[in-house]
């Protein structure tokens, strides 16, 4: 039978001084929205390829009917990625020698001190690090680990898909710094992506399940026959969600 009992998408542009320009912020309330109930929020990356308004089928995640179809019970947040010429920018922590990026910082800035509080202000929020998750792939499968451990007090779960660890090392200097982390975790890569994603995926788990308080909060997902792109993602999307939100 038909699902009838569907969330509504709506969108709105939000200046970010942190970054010099506005962003297009998509935002997913699941059916039944309102009255005295409060919700956890995901935020994610890439918005434009997050619902079905994006920028084409094959690249889109099609979250809108997942969570329709799983009768949501969150608020899902699509931050619009900063295109060609400032996405890996702004969610890559450090530099690299050949692309460039490191200012991360500024876009987590914009998310925690311009859009969260908007969005708490504005919708049914759950506003508690327990009840608020981050999530991307590629690089913002970083960013979304990174958010984490630099902002433990913000995040209190990570969506981490395919995520380019790849892109500097220091990010796993900054995993052995950290004393301990309380943050759920689902990390998740396709076996048929770069020879190294895997690799790395494994080298960071391990670092991971040395510092968390409890091994239960880390989840990993090898997806056989996986590539790095959409299809992938929004395969494996309903399972994480599950997952984050118990």
């Amino acid at each position: 039978m038909k699902n009838t009992e569907k969330g509504t998408v709506t969108e709105f542009t939000l200046d970010a001084p942190q970054l010099g320009r506005t962003k297009t912020i998509w935002v997913y309330l699941p059916y039944g929205y309102g009255g005295d109930r409060r919700y956890p929020v995901i935020y994610m990356h890439d918005g434009q390829r997050v619902f079905d308004h994006g920028e084409s089928p094959k690249r889109e995640w099609h979250v809108e009917e997942k969570l329709n179809d799983l009768h949501s019970e969150a608020i899902i947040i699509g931050i619009e990625h900063g295109g060609s010429t400032h996405r890996i920018d702004e969610m890559t922590p450090y530099s690299n020698e050949k692309y460039g990026g490191g200012h991360a910082n500024d876009y987590l800035d914009f998310i925690i001190n311009t859009l969260k509080p908007y969005v708490d202000e504005k919708y049914a929020t759950l506003t508690d690090k327990k009840h608020t998750t981050i999530f991307g792939s590629s690089v913002g499968g970083l960013i979304s680990f990174y958010a984490l451990l630099k902002f433990p007090e913000v995040f209190g779960n990570a969506g981490v898909f395919s995520p380019s660890f790849w892109f500097s090392e220091e990010i796993y200097t900054l995993m052995e710094t950290v004393d301990s982390i309380e943050g759920r975790v689902y990390l998740m890569a396709g076996d048929h992506e770069s020879s190294a994603m895997v690799p790395d995926l494994e080298r960071m788990e391990q670092l991971l399940l040395g510092k968390v308080t409890s091994k239960s909060n880390v989840h990993k997902k090898i997806a056989h026959g996986g590539h790095h792109n959409e299809k992938l993602w929004r395969k494996e999307f309903k399972e994480a969600y599950l997952w984050l939100l118990k």
